[in-house]
């Protein structure tokens, strides 16, 4: 309540309807007129631009493949794990430049004996747009680190025997 002859109080929201809705200080907004439905989008992975996606993508790896098997016939940089170079130990990604140093030979089976797990990644992220992709947002963030702890811990588990402490 104001004293006689003070003036109104001015009230920070103007009066009527507000992107949130209604305001205290106004009518209630009108009910906006039902939208067109949208339009039906055809399922994920199929058509042909899911096929050029794949193939641009494998297209892109592939490129990438050989250029780093160029790079390191140029010059061997060694090893490239701070992990390994510091204890010894391998990491769980350990021989993923060596995946596509073989695959950028053409040496499939040593490129997935090097580290199995990045070589499904890759074949994975190729495939993304045939549905991967979204088979992979429909997980909750639980079941993505539930399935990532699941491939890397076979993967370290691999680098141990195949290069650590733990060798075969």
């Amino acid at each position: 309540m104001s004293a006689p002859g003070a003036p109104a109080p001015v009230h920070p929201i103007p009066p009527g309807p507000t992107p949130y809705g209604p305001t205290p200080y106004g009518p209630a907004p009108a009910a906006a007129a039902p939208s067109a439905p949208a339009p039906r989008r055809r399922a994920v992975g199929t058509g042909t631009g899911a096929a050029l996606r794949v193939l641009l993508r494998a297209a892109v790896v592939a490129g990438a493949a050989v250029a780093v098997a160029v790079a390191h016939d140029a010059h061997d940089p060694g090893v490239l794990c701070p992990l390994r170079l510091l204890t010894g130990v391998p990491c769980p990604l350990c021989g993923s430049t060596t995946v596509f140093v073989e695959a950028g030979h053409g040496r499939w089976g040593a490129a997935l004996l090097a580290n199995p797990v990045t070589a499904l990644a890759a074949v994975l992220l190729v495939a993304w747009p045939l549905g991967p992709g979204r088979w992979w947002r429909g997980l909750s963030y639980a079941g993505r680190n539930l399935l990532l702890a699941g491939a890397l811990l076979p993967a370290w588990a691999w680098e141990l025997a195949r290069l650590g402490p733990f060798r075969l």
